[in-house]
């Protein structure tokens, strides 16, 4: 079998050390041990070390005094801040994309969303997400400003370092969003003008900021560790 260069093993560790952090398992505040990390993984500690300078320029992880690498904590005021970004960001590429979006992925478009469904009534949330994001993804395949694509997904990567797949505890806007899913999906069907398609999409993820301002007054939090 062929050995692993250390590049290799660098990113080894740094894939399982983010996908951990992204669903949940180490949850905002956990020690990153180098020492236990390197045995579980079979690696040394040198690969791992550099999976944690690379996930802290990511901003998953910090430095604490006396504590080491913890998993970065949650900023709510930069998950508001971002996913106002992110609102008008893919309010403008979905009206883009519906100027070329084809009749026969529609279809697609309906069996994510029913997916969506299935994995709300499961309480799978991390699913949820992922689907979520191939729903948007799948309209945006037909965006013609590619800059515009670009930003987004460095957008989700800084709101996935911020929030974590795994942190949101969101039913009942989880269901919201499956709905307007469902009304996305007809204006496409039915090529509504460019302007209602914009407002809608950009509505469709501000909708989430109004939803975590509201639980925010009333004193509870939608992250959970």
């Amino acid at each position: 079998m062929k050995k692993q260069n250390p590049v290799n093993k660098q990113q080894y560790a740094y894939q399982i050390l983010r996908s951990r952090i992204l669903d949940g398992t180490y949850s905002p505040g956990y020690r990153i041990v180098i020492s236990q990390i390197a045995k579980e993984l079979s690696l040394s500690a040198i690969p791992v070390r550099e999976a944690i300078r690379q996930l802290e320029a990511d901003g998953l992880i910090e430095y604490k005094q006396y504590s080491g690498a913890v998993v970065t904590p949650i900023d709510e005021q930069k998950y508001v801040e971002t996913l106002s970004v992110l609102a008008v960001m893919e309010g403008y590429a979905t009206a883009l994309s519906s100027l070329a979006f084809p009749f026969e992925r529609i279809a697609k478009l309906q069996d994510l969303n029913e997916a969506m469904k299935k994995a709300l009534k499961e309480f799978d949330f991390v699913r949820f997400g992922q689907l979520n994001r191939t729903f948007h993804d799948q309209i945006y395949e037909y965006c013609q400003n590619q800059y515009l694509i670009e930003n987004i997904r460095q957008t989700w990567s800084r709101l996935d370092s911020i929030r974590r797949m795994g942190s949101l505890f969101i039913p009942v806007r989880a269901k919201q969003s499956v709905q307007e899913h469902d009304q996305l999906i007809s204006m496409l069907k039915n090529q509504r003008p460019f302007d209602e398609i914009e407002r809608f999409a950009r509505e469709h993820k501000m909708n989430m900021v109004k939803f975590f301002n509201h639980m925010k007054k009333q004193g509870t939090s939608i992250f959970h560790s």
